[in-house]
């Protein structure tokens, strides 16, 4: 297995080995159709964003930075082209809605009650997270599902590591605050 670094793999691209960028998709297809697909709701939309961003990593290769790490300026990429699927879809009249979220089964729950009540908090959490802005969701996504640090998120953001840290407890509490009116339970149950 190589060992390269991502950072080290993207120089290679960036100085010529464009059959370096393989390796970087490889990596990086899985978490970054996850982020988009929780960004925009829309699996099959999401499949076509991850391959827009990799032409835009080739495309811009050029910008990368030597001190930059490598997912940072990915996602960064990221959110530029889900911004212009925004946009496009706007101008279309085709609304994505970012409440149709992938469905996760849980094969290991032992009880029928047991795997309704656990869909049934997965969906509420899911439209919890739906109704959020963009700007909250996309920092919770980062952080819970993409393990990005504060102060990549910081990086990506273009602010201090300590602000980073602010927005994501922020989102985290409207997030547990929306997840608990839509459930009809108080936060203390």
């Amino acid at each position: 297995m190589d060992e390269t670094s991502d950072h080290d793999l993207m120089l290679a691209v960036r100085a010529g080995e464009l059959g370096r960028l393989g390796d970087l998709f490889e990596r990086h297809h899985r978490p970054l159709y996850g982020f988009l697909a929780r960004l925009i709701g829309d699996r099959d939309a999401a499949e076509d964003l991850v391959q827009i961003v990799f032409q835009r990593i080739l495309k811009y290769r050029h910008t990368y930075r030597d001190e930059g790490k490598f997912s940072a300026w990915m996602y960064h990429l990221a959110r530029r082209v889900a911004a212009d699927h925004y946009r496009r879809s706007a101008r279309q009249g085709d609304a994505t809605d970012p409440a149709d979220f992938d469905r996760v089964s849980d094969d290991g729950a032992r009880h029928a009650g047991e795997t309704a009540a656990k869909r049934d908090d997965l969906d509420v959490m899911q439209n919890a997270l739906a109704c959020l802005p963009t700007e909250q969701r996309e920092i919770l996504i980062l952080h819970r599902f993409q393990h990005l640090p504060h102060q990549d998120i910081a990086r990506l953001l273009n602010i201090s590591t300590g602000a980073a840290k602010v927005r994501v407890h922020r989102a985290l509490a409207a997030l547990r605050d929306r997840f608990f009116q839509l459930s009809g339970r108080s936060a203390s149950a």
